[in-house]
């Protein structure tokens, strides 16, 4: 038998039928046999922080996120917040959002009475994936840093949150997910930041970004996104491919701004992968960050910035780098 697990789950994630995943998971734990399960349902990912640290603190040493991305950062933060010892510490994702990229990576099933049963399995036998925390920090000050895994970004990628993140959207998110699959909300999301950010273009100028890779100018444009990923986050997001998410390193993709007209056409070959084939002709480069990552406007102004699916504003620029190592419960070990 397991010691303790205890479960954070967000009320409102993922798709109407998400939403009712939560009260099953504590029977379907004691159907394996562990009784020593809490379940935690929290409003907010602020509040999802809060309890991981309150959890740890007390000597957790298994925490399961049932959320989005989102939550799933909020548990991550929280539980580092505590500030003891993390070596013997695993964290599970529950699959109770959209997109969910690091659930799917980790082969956790969708359906909750498949997920428990892998849960149980993979801790009883120590089945767990290294992977690397992220940290951003805004370099002129503003927003708190934050540390997350998956995927992070500027531009396009900044802007996607603003139509995801807000607490009256995801009641729409979860119509979304159930009509159209885990990433509906994700690409409603990106069509309505591709709208706004097309009648900006229209009146304003193209902000230029000075791109610095361990300390030494890599590339220096105008970008239409900018991607952060820390390895191969599966066909939805394809471009680390074969990159462990433990690598010790982690991935900027850039593509050009060659204008609203091409960008249609520059995002249909990045979500199908062969933007791959031909980067050249689509403005597509990608760099590996050893060790940091700055990324400056020209403008010294305030911009959002994505970190796996929530927003941080920072100003004058951002700063990335890699500053630990935490043990994913993972399906296929």
């Amino acid at each position: 038998m397991i010691p303790q697990i205890d479960i954070i789950a967000t009320t409102i994630s993922g798709s109407i039928k998400d939403w009712g995943k939560v009260k099953q998971l504590v029977p379907l734990f004691k159907s394996h046999g562990e009784e020593n399960v809490n379940l935690f349902s929290v409003d907010s990912h602020k509040d999802a922080r809060t309890k991981a640290c309150e959890l740890v603190k007390s000597g957790a040493k298994i925490v399961i996120s049932a959320g989005g991305s989102g939550t799933f950062n909020a548990v991550l933060e929280g539980s580092y917040d505590a500030g003891v010892d993390m070596s013997d510490f695993r964290l599970g994702f529950l699959r109770k959002g959209s997109a969910d990229l690091i659930g799917k990576v980790l082969q956790m099933p969708d359906e909750v009475e498949a997920a428990v049963d892998v849960f149980v399995r993979s801790i009883r036998e120590n089945k767990v994936v290294p992977c690397d925390v992220i940290r951003a920090e805004s370099i002129g000050g503003g927003s708190p840093p934050r540390r997350f895994v998956g995927y992070g970004g500027a531009e396009l990628f900044g802007d996607i949150p603003y139509f995801t993140e807000n607490r009256f959207i995801k009641y729409y998110k979860g119509i979304l997910s159930q009509l159209f699959g885990d990433l509906g909300p994700f690409f409603v999301g990106t069509n309505l930041a591709i709208a706004r950010r097309s009648l900006a273009q229209l009146t304003g100028r193209k902000r230029r970004w000075k791109v610095i890779i361990d300390g030494i100018e890599a590339i220096e444009g105008c970008f239409q996104a900018l991607m952060i990923l820390n390895g191969d986050l599966g066909p939805n997001l394809p471009f680390a491919r074969s990159v462990p998410l433990g690598s010790g390193d982690f991935w900027l993709f850039t593509i050009e701004n060659r204008g609203t007209i091409n960008l249609i056409r520059q995002l249909k070959h990045a979500w199908n992968a062969s933007i791959l084939d031909n980067p050249e002709r689509w403005g597509f480069n990608s760099f590996c960050v050893k060790e940091n990552l700055e990324l400056i406007p020209d403008d010294g102004g305030t911009f959002p910035v994505n970190v796996d699916g929530s927003t941080m504003e920072c100003r004058e620029g951002v700063r990335f780098g890699i500053v630990y190592r935490v043990l994913l419960i993972g399906g296929g070990g």
